[in-house]
């Protein structure tokens, strides 16, 4: 298998300020443990900015213009009680969401097997026309329209693992039957989406929800049961993955107990699909994950699992 590494320097540069846990030394964690020996076979390439009409088939013009606009000289501004930017943070989101199109290119076009974006900011929060939750640009949502639009991809899956529910890209895909959203998240937490009756338009939003203190176990039954069942009935041809590492027990944002392990295994159930229903087509984003051991640790049992196929 080959896999490839997708990252930038500029996305280390988006700082929202003094303590908030969305911070540049996460991307230095990931970076660092993806320097290890057991990663020199990843193929590496760097994010490029996104096109303009990549963001437009998710986002609205006049609000990806408003984010432009927004981008401080100097200092940090508030869009939201968690959100900010800095004088890095538009050129850092441009690269994530620019990442995310690169990959697919690599992937729909057989350049590469499989693909990890590894940038920030996150964006399964960001609505239509709404940043929220560190979010700026929805990375997931824009990568599967890119596939759609620029390479026919017909059907898209995006499966969220994040502790935290993927209210952007569910609000953005709940009435539209070629992309199926599936996600795992503590319920409940904010933002306070992803309950069981969130079904969507067409039946093709499943959501699983956990409870604080629920652990691998419980974490893999709702996979096997709830999830995986449902992605072979949907057939994608593209699997996109919102890495969130944030379920992890280390994490101090969420309160699931899930390991380096649980995420190594649950990568290996979506590759193993995706090998029978895509042609193994899979790209996997960066979302959450705050505590930097766990992040570390938890990205390397994933890209690991995505280079073993």
């Amino acid at each position: 298998m080959t896999t490839l590494l997708v990252t930038h320097p500029a996305c280390s540069a988006h700082d929202m300020g003094e303590g908030h846990p969305e911070r540049p030394e996460r991307l230095r964690a990931v970076d660092q443990a993806l320097e290890d020996e057991a990663f020199q076979l990843l193929a590496r390439d760097a994010a490029p900015r996104v096109a303009v009409e990549a963001l437009t088939r998710v986002h609205p013009l006049h609000y990806v213009e408003t984010i432009q606009r927004a981008s401080p000289t100097q200092g940090t501004i508030q869009l939201d009680s968690d959100t900010a930017m800095s004088r890095g943070t538009l050129e850092a989101a441009l690269r994530s969401a620019g990442g995310a199109t690169f990959a697919v290119d690599e992937v729909v076009t057989r350049r590469v097997d499989n693909a990890f974006v590894a940038t920030r900011p996150p964006g399964h929060h960001a609505e239509m026309a709404t940043p929220m939750g560190f979010c700026f640009f929805n990375n997931a949502a824009v990568a599967a329209r890119h596939a759609q639009a620029a390479h026919g991809v017909e059907r898209v899956a995006i499966v969220d693992f994040d502790v935290h529910h993927g209210n952007g890209t569910q609000d953005i895909f709940w009435s539209d039957p070629s992309i199926m959203y599936a996600s795992t998240h503590q319920m409940p937490l904010y933002p306070g989406t992803g309950a069981l009756s969130e079904t969507g338009e067409h039946n093709q939003i499943v959501n699983a929800p956990l409870r604080a203190g629920d652990g691998g176990d419980v974490f893999r039954e709702a996979f096997e049961t709830a999830i995986l069942p449902r992605l072979d009935d949907f057939s994608p041809d593209l699997l996109i993955i919102s890495a969130g590492f944030d379920a992890h027990f280390r994490d101090p944002l969420g309160g699931l107990n899930l390991s380096e392990a649980d995420f190594g295994w649950v990568t290996e159930r979506l590759v193993a699909l995706a090998a029978r229903r895509c042609g193994g087509r899979v790209v996997s984003l960066l979302e959450g994950g705050y505590d930097l051991v766990g992040l570390a640790r938890s990205a390397a049992a994933h890209v690991s699992a995505l280079m073993r196929g």
